[in-house]
């Protein structure tokens, strides 16, 4: 293994052990052996949900814990707190902006949405409203992911779980709610789904994860617990992508453009969210087609997360929820898997250098 892997995970009410671990985990370099992150650095009993790696700076590492973020120059021996302006600063999301390393994101609980403009030392709070379609479900609303078009990085997209999506086009300073596109293909027969709310547009709300390609400017790939789907128009219409007609997963919990080709996609899909199956998919025609990626590795639980390599195209991790990282490093062909230490049961987040 030539890369450095982390892996994030928080506490999480439906594992059946409650004493589960959690936290930051690091793997380095041909040691074969994860390390639980724990300094002073870092808050008491540290939960993570958010991992991004400086693509212009493999040393550079952000998480986002319960109490807002961090960052670390030395490639997670030490960490800075990067203080919200909040005192609800569970962060779900960060996002780095391609050419400015000085401008970053950071999505929080109850659908809170920062800006910096200076690395983190101060956040501005973004007026994010409320959308239309948020469910009132048996846990907060949250930012848990966000974008933007690589082609023109003042087109930021929010995704709330569970609540669609929202658009700025100036850079954060205005929004509206794009998720009434969403909201009507829920009035398809398949595509209606109710859980934990009183409305069957849950399922489309049920935002996990939103991808943009360099090269397609306004398309948008959107994850949701219902399947894969597609904007042509910046989120003003959608319509399916069928990756039920390619896999028996359909519960999309990530899906990311490559970061090295931007015809090729992975989607970590399962059947549900607590599950014993999922696998990693990926297309190489932009979501035309998907084959199972994985190399039909032993998945014991939902695929949450992917992690690419900005140094290697052949170099893909992933994880699921109940502490298992899967990973290879030569495309595909061959396939790794560990277990996190102490019966770890949230996984949310993984990267990889």
């Amino acid at each position: 293994m030539e890369s450095t892997v982390f892996a994030g995970a928080a506490k999480w009410s439906a594992a059946k052990n409650k004493d589960h671990l959690f936290g930051l985990f690091r793997m380095k370099p041909n040691t074969g052996a994860w390390e639980h992150i724990t300094n002073n650095d870092l808050p008491d009993d540290t939960e993570v949900r958010a991992i991004v790696i400086d693509p212009n700076d493999q040393d550079r590492v952000f998480v986002g814990t319960q109490v807002g973020p961090y960052r670390s120059d030395d490639g997670g021996d030490s960490w800075t707190a990067l203080p919200l302006p909040s005192d609800n600063a569970v962060t779900w999301s960060i996002l780095l902006h391609p050419t400015d390393a000085n401008i970053l994101y950071a999505g929080t609980q109850d659908q809170g949405a920062f800006r910096s403009e200076n690395g983190g030392k101060s956040w501005t709070e973004m007026n994010i409203p409320e959308p239309a379609g948020l469910c009132r479900m048996g846990f907060p609303s949250r930012t848990v992911r966000m974008c933007l078009d690589p082609s023109n990085p003042d087109e930021v997209y929010v995704g709330v779980e569970v609540g669609g999506l929202v658009r700025s086009l100036d850079g954060g300073d205005t929004w509206e709610d794009i998720g009434g596109g969403l909201m009507d293909l829920a009035e398809q027969d398949h595509l209606r789904s109710r859980i934990g709310s009183d409305t069957d547009t849950e399922g489309m709300m049920d935002t996990h994860a939103t991808t943009i390609s360099p090269t397609r400017p306004g398309t948008l790939v959107h994850a949701t617990r219902m399947g894969l789907f597609r904007s042509d128009d910046k989120g003003e219409t959608w319509s399916e992508m069928g990756v039920g007609k390619h896999s028996p997963l359909t519960y999309a919990r990530d899906v990311q453009v490559s970061v090295h080709d931007p015809d090729t996609m992975y989607s970590a899909l399962s059947v549900a969210s607590v599950s014993d199956a999922g696998s990693v998919y990926k297309s190489t025609d932009f979501g035309e087609s998907w084959t199972r990626f994985d190399n039909d590795v032993d998945v014991n639980s939902t695929m949450m997360h992917i992690g690419q390599s900005a140094a290697s195209a052949d170099r893909v991790y992933a994880g699921a929820r109940r502490g298992r990282v899967f990973g290879t490093e030569d495309g595909g062909k061959t396939w790794t898997q560990s277990e996190l230490p102490g019966g770890v049961q949230g996984i949310y987040a993984v990267a990889c250098t």
